[in-house]
């Protein structure tokens, strides 16, 4: 049995299998063909101001977009003939980012929380796994309650349901059921949906953010000024220094003055 050596250049050799017509060779960009790498010879042409010129030549739409020191863009390559545009590309393509990163910023992807409870729960552990239920809600969070049950309390379900539905009273001023209580194995699960969507709420926590920053900075200021103000008390006369130093004469002088004057008898002074 013999081998067939394929020969290079043959019509059955790789490089010469025919390819798809669409198959347009290296990787998949998504850039727009700009200037000389359009390569069609005719192309319908839109001015920069968004006017419509028609159908021109390649080379046409080159000598207008250089007389206008502008870019010609491919903006619709699967269009027969394509569409092109007179433009300022890098500027395009600047925009083009600052709105995808703004997009970005303002896209607000809910997360789910979780919190965990026991049918027999302490009223001081319910008040503190309500206040961070309190807290996820009021962020835009959606949050997933879940009854644990455990031993014999698994023969007793209602429990979980009237602490899922007390928990759901509680706070019905921020969410509501999504997912109404079910049984999961040995646990209950309940869903909570806030409200308010994800970027209201994100807004709202911001402002008050912002509110009790711009009060403890008022709070500084006004600490601030009445040390200033206690450091220099005021004068019987109305200024900021002492009545005896508002005369001319030194406090300390007058009390010495003070203590030198003694005493004379009524028979020495005749």
């Amino acid at each position: 049995m013999g081998f067939r050596i394929r020969e290079r250049g043959s019509p059955f050799s790789r490089s010469h299998r025919p390819r798809s017509p669409h198959y347009t060779g290296g990787d998949i960009t998504t850039e727009l063909r700009v200037n000389d790498r359009i390569r069609v010879p005719e192309v319908r042409l839109v001015g920069p101001n968004g006017e419509q010129v028609g159908i021109v030549r390649i080379e046409d739409a080159l000598r207008l977009a250089q007389e206008a020191d502008l870019d010609l863009v491919e903006v619709a390559p699967t269009a027969r003939p394509p569409v092109c545009k007179l433009m300022d590309y890098g500027k395009f393509k600047y925009e083009t980012a600052q709105k995808a990163r703004e997009a970005r910023r303002n896209q607000a992807q809910t997360v789910i929380k979780e919190m965990k409870l026991r049918p027999k729960i302490d009223p001081h552990d319910y008040d503190t796994k309500k206040g961070h239920v309190v807290r996820f809600l009021r962020q835009g969070d959606k949050v997933k309650i879940t009854i644990m049950f455990r031993g014999r309390e698994q023969s007793r379900p209602e429990l979980g349901f009237r602490l899922l539905q007390r928990l759901s009273e509680d706070v019905a001023d921020l969410g509501f059921v999504e997912s109404n209580p079910r049984q999961d194995g040995r646990n209950m699960i309940m869903v909570l949906t806030p409200h308010k969507r994800k970027s209201e709420a994100r807004a709202e926590v911001q402002a008050e953010k912002a509110k009790k920053a711009a009060e403890r900075e008022a709070d500084r200021e006004a600490e601030r000024l009445e040390r200033v103000s206690g450091n220099h008390p005021v004068g019987s006369n109305g200024s900021s220094a002492p009545a005896a130093e508002a005369e001319g004469e030194p406090a300390d002088t007058v009390d010495e003055a003070a203590d030198d004057v003694t005493a004379v008898p009524e028979n020495e002074t005749a």
